[in-house]
């Protein structure tokens, strides 16, 4: 587990560099839509680092852990479906668009809370 807790702070820590100059970039310079498209999506890669990292520990894991991150990936998955897409309906009555870039953020939220609660039944 220290290996992949490691290979996650990298994977963040590269994201957070990488976020911090493409968004000083896209501000300071005059460029094209597709050289603006490609540094405006630079922080995804190491985003995609983590998830792949996040996949490993599970896959590496005994069965018991496998079936607490399954249980916590479903209810996660679909309480954030049920919260967007009940959002959804509201906008319709003049709410605000939903950021789409909060959708990940709460996945992991109540991925995390969700992992706990159900790891208490095992303790």
């Amino acid at each position: 587990m220290k290996r992949y807790t490691r290979e996650m702070i990298v994977w963040f820590a590269i994201y957070s560099v990488t976020l911090i100059v493409s968004l000083n970039l896209l501000r300071s310079m005059e460029m094209g839509q597709p050289l603006k498209t490609m540094i405006a999506l630079l922080p995804a890669v190491p985003i995609a680092g983590v998830l792949v990292s996040i996949m490993r520990v599970m896959r590496d894991s005994d069965e018991l852990m496998q079936r607490l991150y399954f249980l916590a990936t479903s209810f996660s998955a679909l309480l954030t479906a049920f919260i967007t897409f009940t959002y959804g309906f509201l906008e319709n009555i003049g709410f605000p668009k939903f950021p789409t870039f909060l959708i990940m953020p709460m996945m992991f939220a109540f991925w995390g809370l969700s992992l706990f609660w159900f790891s208490k039944r095992y303790k």
